[in-house]
């Protein structure tokens, strides 16, 4: 067999010529471009759940960029890892290709070149013409190239056959998958996806795929254009907007699927003497509060004179304002973050429900105190921006006595009517010991129970009511929170991961109806 020739004998120039850079500048999409529907809004709604779970932003992007998403049309958008796929079959085809062409005579009985080396120099080639993609010069998804590496459809040099060019055009081909697959397995988050040449992965991928990574692209932007995420950090972060925007999307979504006299808006069952103002008037009867509404009183009186001046009033038309009676209430959320939550599946509706509540309150009740205890191995106060990044401790341990004993301590601050909302799906196998330190034991040993109804007991002399909402209860479990709800007089719940959120909100809303009833 011949001895291959080398790649100069090929009679191809721009194999041999060093090309110059290609060179890109992107733009902000304006909206006039096509593309997938996305806002921020939209995103955010796409990652909160993630966000929620894994508590950081970076890695729930990168999530999202693998996986893909549904834009506000309900457009699939290709996720990475599905264009990695693809990107590895049309390897695995040229490649079996290529391997179809050995050994063919291309011209005059000519052996084939060698493989390999041709296709490093391509690849090569290819690399060193991406190394100018960033520089202002080009608009994304401009066809025109600089470069001098062979493309796809390249007309054949004199003397050249057809497999000579089949050939090239594979290798070409090849280099650019290469390119393009480094490019998204190396994406961690979507700034580095302005670094892709639309042209090419149009061209091996099809124009969704093009279009899709354009758009995911701009994901970090437009999120911190809305002020959901705080770009100025080195690891970008949710502002106050995006957290509030968390809990209140929580909420929608729990309200939604209750029944609608559950929900009542949060309203009592009566009306009364109180300083919230509704946009109710009623006619004065004897005993009522002189809160006179003026204009309804004085449209009322025009209604039965006809009309004229001056208006002559009579107790008949006396309208007065409506008001809602409200008693400031401080609750402390107890929040189980031992490892048996995400393991049973109950972490993420667990923190959705601190969430919803936190939201609830700021909103409807801003006068309210709640507080914020997670507990696992040990327990620890949290603030409400806190709440998004929190995690399951990575040991075992579900300290109930710690977590009374802070959310005890938080309440001895508040002169109002004071209780704990405790979520858990386990026993208490934790305590602290007189050192401080946390002490485990499955099953739980009798100092951990008695350390934890002592607690218990304390919240019950100091007027603290402790509601326990179990989520996968076992009978252990059920066994000592009775003996919970025997010392303290609260209520218990045995609840799913899927109606935790309407016993927690009902359950609220049920104590703010009652405090208003006793305060009569």
């Amino acid at each position: 067999m011949a001895r291959p020739k080398p790649l100069r004998k090929l009679r191809r120039p721009e194999l041999q010529a060093r090309p110059e850079p290609v060179r890109f500048a992107y733009s902000r999409w304006d909206g006039s471009q096509t593309g997938f529907e996305l806002d921020a809004d939209h995103i955010f709604d796409e990652v909160a759940d993630d966000l929620l779970y894994h508590g950081a932003l970076t890695g729930a992007l990168r999530r999202l960029m693998a996986d893909g998403l549904r834009d506000r049309a309900g457009r699939d958008i290709e996720g990475l890892r599905s264009m990695l796929e693809r990107l590895r079959e049309q390897r695995r085809r040229l490649l079996e290709q290529l391997q179809a062409l050995d050994g063919a005579d291309f011209a005059s009985g000519e052996a084939v070149p060698d493989l390999a080396e041709l296709r490093e120099r391509i690849s090569r080639q290819m690399m060193q013409q991406g190394a100018g993609k960033a520089t202002p010069e080009r608009r994304c998804g401009d066809t025109t190239q600089q470069g001098d590496t062979p493309q796809q459809g390249d007309t054949p040099q004199q003397g050249d056959t057809p497999q000579l060019q089949q050939l090239l055009d594979a290798l070409s081909r090849l280099a650019e998958i290469d390119q393009l697959e480094r490019l998204l397995q190396s994406a961690t988050n979507p700034s580095d996806l302005l670094e892709a040449d639309l042209e090419a992965v149009r061209g091996l991928l099809g124009g969704n795929a093009a279009s899709g990574l354009q758009g995911m692209a701009q994901m970090a932007d437009l999120l911190a254009e809305a002020r959901l995420i705080d770009a100025r950090q080195p690891h970008p972060g949710l502002t106050p907007r995006a957290i509030r925007k968390i809990g209140q999307n929580a909420l929608r979504d729990l309200f939604s699927r209750l029944d609608p006299d559950m929900r009542g808006r949060h309203s009592i069952a009566r009306a009364g003497p109180g300083h919230e103002r509704e946009p109710l008037t009623k006619p004065y009867s004897y005993g009522d509060p002189f809160n006179l509404h003026i204009g309804q009183t004085i449209r009322n009186a025009v209604a039965r004179t006809g009309g004229g001046v001056p208006v002559r009033l009579h107790s008949d038309d006396f309208e007065v304002e409506q008001t809602e009676q409200q008693v400031r209430s401080a609750t402390v959320l107890m929040i189980d973050l031992s490892l048996s939550m995400p393991m049973r599946n109950n972490f993420l509706p667990a923190k959705k429900v601190a969430m919803a509540l936190q939201a609830l309150i700021s909103n409807l009740y801003p006068n309210d105190y709640l507080g914020l205890v997670s507990f696992g191995e040990t327990a620890r106060e949290l603030r409400p921006e806190q709440l998004p990044d929190a995690s399951w401790d990575y040991v075992y341990g579900t300290n109930m006595h710690h977590g009374l004993m802070l959310a005890r301590a938080m309440l001895r601050r508040q002169t109002a009517n004071r209780q704990i909302i405790m979520i858990t799906d386990g026993e208490p196998t934790a305590h602290l010991t007189a050192s401080g330190r946390a002490f485990f034991s499955y099953p739980p040993i009798r100092e951990t129970l008695d350390l934890t109804l002592a607690e218990v007991a304390g919240c019950t002399r100091e007027g603290i009511r402790i509601n326990t909402f179990m989520l996968d209860a076992t009978s252990q479990m059920t066994g000592f929170v009775e003996q919970v709800t025997a010392l303290n007089g609260g209520r218990a719940f045995f609840a799913t991961n899927e109606n935790l959120g309407d016993y927690v909100l009902v359950d609220f809303v049920a104590h703010k109806r009652s405090l208003v009833t006793v305060g009569r």
